[in-house]
């Protein structure tokens, strides 16, 4: 028989025992009441109803005091191992007098859930702070790396170990620069991103597209997209959480794309030459001719066959860019001349279009450092996409101004379709377009990108701000050429010579 077989056994006796002493009290009182007293009949049944009463409630007491013993030492236990109760006492199991088998046994119980539930949670804890014993950690299908203050690698799980062809135990407790060769497509890098943050913020997050990173030992170099998470407060010490979407094949095949369409494109030079060169042969003539109208025409033709030698130049320095062999020599020059030059040369594709060009240059600008090549072509795919977008507008502002920090700034606004919010973060990048005015409106979505890359090489900043259905301002920063002579010259370069080819390096490497 169980403990609380026994226990109801004993309570089922000890009851039937105290009804039994209830009916001799009652039959005695009786008995006595009638035999010495000689009171009257309805006394005695008066006085017997209320003996009655008394020795019920002192059964009901003496009952229930005993059958709850058991219950009360038990709910004690459970308030003293309560997390949330304080101060109440550790009950004395071996007191109870009514059913301490059952009391005893149930505290056993009771200890060892308490035993088992700490373990538990101890274990849990341990496993918060050791990411290796975390199930979702470990089993993520991304890469996932975590740094603590330092930026040492906390953890990785086995998806990131496999992609980057390591183990998981070799790559915890190296600095992350030193696993994670990364270069970026632009700035901030992931390097001066953290190192902002760091300053600024209790928390951030950010992310890159199209990120290359090289992996050794035979595994091909990576494309991916990055994510990253900080927390300064985290109390585990796991501070920045990085999570990789491996895009190699897409951005491979991209890259593939335009180095195959540059060497096609390559070839359209040649013939491009001489078609120019007939055109401006033609154009000498009929300026003579007479026939204004046969002028118009030729005029029209070498617009367009301007607008494709850009078209080609963009591919092709695509092209360098991507394989990292397009560098800028950077020269001293006079920027309201250069930018009134390349402003000149696309004067004739807004004419044909019936656009004019409003220039403000401010005055006593100071000398920038630029390639006249490459940034040439900025200016020319700024003012050419101005010209696109231009819509019903006729009018494009162009302005040149020294700002605040001292740096030239270049402005091509229009009043024309305008962008969309939703594209706004998307415009830099590579051979994107908006869908909307894509079938309207020519372009390879290449101009911005390669821009972008061309004034970033400049230690330059393109920005862009527009409303839909009101137009469009791009704008430029250059260095003035005494700033860029300074940095060269602490750096220790020789000459002004910079890549331009679109990738980034994290600057902190090795550092602790």
């Amino acid at each position: 028989m169980d403990d609380l077989q026994k226990y109801r056994s004993r309570l089922r006796q000890l009851i039937f025992w105290l009804l039994i002493v209830e009916n001799i009290v009652l039959i005695a009182s009786w008995w006595a009441l009638d035999q010495y007293l000689n009171l009257s009949k309805g006394i005695v049944i008066g006085i017997s109803l209320v003996v009655a009463v008394v020795t019920s409630l002192l059964i009901m007491m003496i009952a229930s005091g005993a059958a709850t013993q058991p219950l009360k030492a038990i709910w004690q236990l459970i308030l003293h191992l309560s997390p949330s109760e304080h101060g109440i006492p550790k009950p004395q199991i071996k007191d109870v007098k009514f059913g301490l088998e059952l009391a005893s046994n149930m505290a056993n119980q009771i200890y060892q859930f308490a035993e088992v539930t700490s373990k538990i949670a101890t274990d849990s804890e341990h496993q918060v702070h050791d990411l290796s014993l975390n199930f979702i950690a470990q089993n993520m299908p991304l890469p996932l790396i975590v740094l603590d203050p330092s930026e040492t690698i906390n953890f990785a799980n086995e998806a990131a170990a496999q992609y980057l062809g390591l183990k998981s135990a070799d790559m915890k407790g190296k600095n992350v620069y030193m696993v994670l060769d990364m270069s970026f497509p632009a700035e901030p890098t992931f390097d001066t991103w953290l190192k902002e943050v760091k300053t600024k913020n209790a928390t951030a997050t950010n992310s890159w597209e199209r990120v290359r990173m090289s992996v050794g030992d035979g595994h091909p170099e990576r494309l991916f997209d990055l994510a990253a998470y900080y927390n300064r407060e985290n109390p585990e010490g796991n501070e920045t959480m990085l999570v990789l979407f491996d895009h190699t094949k897409q951005y491979s095949q991209d890259e593939q794309a335009v180095s195959f369409i540059a060497l096609s494109v390559h070839e359209l030079r040649t013939p491009l030459t001489l078609l120019r060169g007939y055109i401006e042969a033609f154009e000498e003539e009929l300026d003579t001719s007479g026939k204004p109208e046969l002028a118009d025409f030729m005029e029209k033709m070498r617009s367009q066959a301007e607008q494709l030698v850009a078209f080609v130049n963009n591919i092709l320095n695509v092209a360098r860019i991507d394989n990292n062999q397009l560098e800028l020599h950077l020269e001293e020059a006079v920027w309201p001349d250069t930018l009134k030059k390349a402003i000149d040369g696309l004067s004739l594709r807004a004419k044909v279009r019936g656009i004019s060009l409003h220039c403000r240059f401010a005055k006593d600008l100071p000398k920038v450092g630029v390639d006249r090549i490459s940034i040439t072509e900025v200016i020319n795919n700024l003012i050419d996409n101005a010209i696109k977008y231009s819509g019903k507008s006729t009018v494009i502002d162009i302005e040149t101004k020294l700002t605040n920090d001292g740096l030239v700034e270049t402005t091509i606004k229009d009043y024309g379709v305008g962008i969309p919010n939703s594209v706004m973060n998307k415009l830099f990048t590579k051979f994107y377009r908006d869908h909307r005015n894509r079938a309207q409106i020519g372009g390879t979505g290449l101009g911005l990108y390669l821009s972008k890359a061309i004034v970033s090489a400049h230690g330059g900043n393109l920005w862009v701000r527009s409303k839909e259905g009101e137009g469009s301002t791009f704008g430029f920063t250059l260095i003035p050429f005494d700033q860029l002579t300074d940095n060269a010259k602490k750096a220790g370069a020789e000459d002004l010579v910079r890549d331009a080819h679109g990738w980034i390096k994290n600057h902190s490497l090795y550092r602790r």
